[in-house]
């Protein structure tokens, strides 16, 4: 297992956001995402060695500036509440008249508000 003098860095698997890796007692890798209360631990020798590529993959091929632009088109804020969500399949709202694409359903509980997409 390879960690560099300077932080390494993994996308949190909830909020994509950039996440320090730390290391256990046992020198084992783990990233905690306080804002979405994920804990991840990696656990095995197969496991270790898996996420140190990944996390070596993600510092050389980019993966920070593909996460920006994939957020950019596919996470969106309802204008009503603020909340951001992805776009999923479910949200789709289309007009009762004529069947035309709208935009996506706020998925936040009572707010019904509809983003439009650009």
């Amino acid at each position: 297992m390879i960690f560099k003098s300077e932080k390494q860095m993994f996308p949190c698997p909830v909020c994509a956001q950039p996440r320090e890796i730390k290391q256990t007692k046992k020198k084992k890798p783990y990233i905690v995402c306080d804002s979405c209360g994920l804990q991840l631990f990696v656990r095995g020798r197969s496991g270790v060695e898996a996420f140190d590529q990944l996390a070596e993959r993600a510092g050389e091929s980019d993966v920070w500036n593909r996460l920006a632009n994939l957020e950019k088109r596919y996470r969106l804020t309802c204008p009503e509440c603020g909340h951001a969500f992805w776009i999923e399949r479910e949200l789709i709202k289309t007009s009762w008249i004529d069947g035309s694409f709208d935009g996506f359903r706020c998925p936040r509980e009572g707010c019904g508000a509809t983003v439009p997409w650009k």
